[in-house]
């Protein structure tokens, strides 16, 4: 493939920490084991059930080093599911599958695939993330919709002698644990109606809840929501659910009035930037600011642009997002130990943008995306899954006028490439000078197969696209 040596198969692409402080009191505490829950409605404010797995199968000391999982049990309500397990340096070799039982209907469903192999989401080396001693190994979350009953297996892969021959099987991590996470409900409206929407989209992926009518200043907005807006001022009021989407022209201009003392003439005279496009709002998709680490961390520039999938599976409406990206966070923060989400944006496969880590969609702000490359970049996360999948037109358009803004902000020429500085990883050494893409995929910064083939092929469009938003 393109842009990147031999990848390990099944790498795939959360994202990865950057620098995160102490976590808060609240993940802590949600850290303990539950105790065989009883099915019940979920919480509003959402909740992560943690369950330690046990040997499966007739010889309990050979499971517990080969294979772990839960038979079928009720649990409370859950809609996102993943595996994490003690040391984040661990890999997990082997399959990790859970069946689930939606609450509307009672159907079990068939086994599901976790992505196990994540060497890529981890702080990078030597920051003060990678030694806190908080941040664990983890597959990729899977979406599963409202559940209420869930089964696991995890199973190491066999291992072969010299002789290829079969030899024991490969031991699992320790401290397994299956992480149920209910992203529970916002207060406030969730997804504004889309603008974007496939040729023939189907009815349940058009979301049509109206965020336009909220009201900030007749809304009370809490200190942790005030704080995750102020950086966001400059573009919209404190606590507005989206940051409206500007032409061209209104965009040029705010481009001076953000940036004016460092612009270059020339980007005075002849300002390449595409116009904003619209963006959900951290408060727009109900982000729960209590659970992140309170303060930002910002880099100098935004040099490029990672493009990734969140590898969650493709089983969702648009009018779901809001609480899938809810359920993404408190998995990232909750289960995997990490300062805030890690992407940057996101962007449902109607074309909806939504910010993700906090402090401020204009700002370059330090994400958790690509090992080795989250210093002076901006990770999109495409919501799904795309190694077989294409993902959507709007999809693609989306991230090429996001990043047509984005890196418009800071000089950044979609068609062009730059230099990033490796913090460390396995295609790059920690102070390599690296050339790259402006618009990269994850598995160019690292040997993964994130986004996935099916969205790493459409980047020279989404390139192009941007270029020409940019009015290159």
């Amino acid at each position: 493939m393109r842009g990147y040596l031999a990848s390990p198969i099944g790498v795939t692409c959360a994202a990865v920490i950057a620098l995160p402080l102490t976590l808060p009191e609240a993940t802590a505490a949600a850290r303990p084991a539950a105790s065989a829950p009883s099915a019940t409605t979920p919480s509003p404010a959402g909740s992560t059930q943690s369950l330690p797995l046990a040997a499966l199968g007739g010889d309990r000391a050979l499971g517990s080093t080969a294979e772990q999982g839960l038979p079928r049990r009720d649990v409370r309500h859950f809609s996102l599911v993943g595996v994490v397990w003690d040391d984040p340096d661990t890999e997990l070799h082997g399959s990790v599958q859970v069946r689930t039982r939606a609450a509307a209907t009672g159907t079990w469903s068939d086994w599901q695939d976790l992505q196990t192999h994540n060497a890529d989401h981890a702080a990078d080396p030597d920051t003060a993330e990678r030694t806190s001693g908080r941040v664990r190994g983890a597959t990729a979350p899977l979406w599963v919709g409202e559940s209420d009953g869930v089964e696991v297996r995890v199973r190491a892969e066999p291992r072969q002698t010299r002789t290829g021959t079969p030899a024991a099987a490969a031991a699992l991590p320790t401290g397994l644990r299956l992480e149920l996470v209910d992203p529970g409900r916002a207060d406030d409206p969730e997804t504004p109606p889309s603008t974007q929407t496939d040729a023939q989209p189907a009815a349940a992926d058009d979301p049509r809840t109206d965020t336009a009518a909220l009201n900030p200043e007749a809304t009370t907005l809490n200190p942790d929501t005030i704080a995750a807006s102020t950086p966001n001022s400059d573009l919209a009021p404190l606590g507005a659910a989206e940051i409206p989407e500007l032409d061209k022209a209104q965009t040029e201009q705010e481009l001076l009035t953000l940036r004016g003392t460092e612009l270059t003439e020339e980007q005075r005279v002849k300002p390449y930037i595409g116009p904003r496009p619209r963006i959900v709002t951290r408060r727009g998709w109900g982000a729960d600011e209590s659970l992140r680490e309170k303060n930002f961390l910002y880099t100098k520039y935004v040099k490029a642009a990672f493009v990734h999938h969140t590898a969650t599976g493709n089983n969702y409406t648009c009018a779901q997002v809001p609480s899938l990206i809810r359920g993404i966070y408190r998995y990232h923060v909750t289960s995997m130990g990490w300062r805030d989400v890690g992407y940057n944006f996101l962007v449902d496969k109607c074309g909806n943008i939504y910010e993700g880590r906090a402090g401020g969609v204009a700002r370059p702000v330090m994400g958790a995306h690509t090992l080795g490359f989250n210093h002076d970049s901006t990770g999109i996360a495409v919501v799904g899954s795309y190694d077989s999948k294409k993902p959507s037109e709007s999809a693609v358009r989306a991230v090429a006028q996001l990043t047509a803004w984005k890196l418009g902000l800071f000089g950044g020429n979609p068609n062009g490439k730059t230099y990033l500085r490796s913090g460390g990883g396995n295609l790059y050494g920690k102070g390599k000078n690296v050339r790259l893409n402006v618009i990269s995929g994850h598995r160019d910064g690292f040997a993964t197969e994130c986004p996935g083939g099916k969205l790493y092929g459409k980047l020279g469009s989404a390139r192009s696209e941007a270029a020409r938003y940019q009015g290159r």
